[in-house]
């Protein structure tokens, strides 16, 4: 069924998202505290079996100079430095296995896919939160921005596009990213906080419009805040400043490049009018395609046919 408002509401919708007032200092700072760290890139071939892709297991520096790890894949059939596709993972995911996500790569992209910190079995940790933990990371030092998870993981995204650019592989200035869920959270955010990149791709965007969140939806990850809450009364005003600094919404006010966003109307884990917020928010080139009858997948396949066409119009053809 529906789970928001009618269509022709949530084009008009606005959130009621506040930016910080050192919104834009703190995340020059920490972007700027990220590359003075320093680091290397380091690449590992990988033997897969594939004919027509190669794969290398690749660490760059992200937040503090930590180790994050990343596939990267490329067409073997190569002779120029080729446009690139920067993704992320949904969450809980992480990188998976070298041979998943084939689609871009096959597509004639270098294609790099980011180990979220802390999630799925890729090796990249999140130090001082050791164990990985199966769940729980929304709420990961949600009293203080400076603290929280999701610093650390837009940081970590924006030097993963910094490491893509460096390669000789890749033409530096044919660069987009794309994510589902989480992962178009984090692309939105790399987006607007990296330099030249060329377009952002996010479908069911994760991240958006976290006041409205919150309270729209009884599904898991939102669910994590609600239980904090709920046992935490406390914490609500430190909670809901520290989310201004990481909603997308407050990030799309600062975007420059275009975006393409995807939503299904019967999702109820991202709220279709989440969705519309930082679609709304975006103060660039953008694009909204919505899914009537479907939910989180927000038009799964078809989706991302529609996706290799943005890519071929605005990193060029592979």
């Amino acid at each position: 069924m529906l789970v928001d408002a009618p269509l022709e509401v949530l084009r008009e919708y606005r959130s009621s998202q506040v930016v910080p007032e050192d919104f834009d200092e703190f995340w020059a700072h920490t972007i700027a505290s990220a590359r003075d760290a320093g680091g290397t890139v380091i690449r590992t071939p990988v033997d897969t079996g594939l004919v027509g892709v190669e794969v290398v297991d690749l660490t760059f520096p992200g937040f503090g100079g930590d180790p994050v790890r990343a596939w990267l894949r490329l067409p073997r059939m190569r002779d120029r430095p080729l446009p690139a596709v920067v993704h992320f993972t949904g969450y809980g995911a992480g990188r998976g296995a070298p041979i998943d996500d084939l689609l871009f790569a096959t597509a004639g992209y270098a294609h790099l896919v980011m180990d979220t910190r802390g999630q799925g079995d890729g090796g990249t940790r999140d130090p001082g939160f050791e164990p990985i933990a199966p769940s729980g990371f929304l709420t990961r030092g949600i009293t203080d921005p400076h603290s929280y998870y999701y610093r650390r993981v837009f940081t970590d995204a924006v030097r993963a596009v910094d490491a893509v650019r460096g390669l000789a592989e890749v033409d530096a200035d044919r660069v987009a990213v794309v994510g589902n869920s989480q992962g178009g959270g984090i692309a939105i955010a790399a987006g607007v906080l990296s330099e030249d990149v060329r377009a952002v791709l996010a479908q069911a965007p994760f991240l958006a419009d976290l006041p409205r969140a919150v309270g729209a939806t009884d599904r898991y990850p939102y669910r994590e805040i609600a239980d904090l809450l709920t046992r935490a009364r406390h914490l609500e005003a430190s909670v809901l400043q520290t989310l201004a600094y990481v909603d997308t919404v407050n990030l799309a006010t600062r975007a420059r490049v275009p975006a393409w966003f995807s939503a299904g109307l019967m999702d109820d884990i991202t709220p279709p009018s989440t969705v519309f917020a930082v679609h709304n928010a975006w103060v660039a080139e953008r694009h909204i395609v919505t899914w009537p009858f479907n939910g989180h997948d927000a038009g799964g396949s078809h989706d991302l046919a529609g996706t290799l066409r943005v890519l071929a119009e605005t990193v060029g053809p592979a």
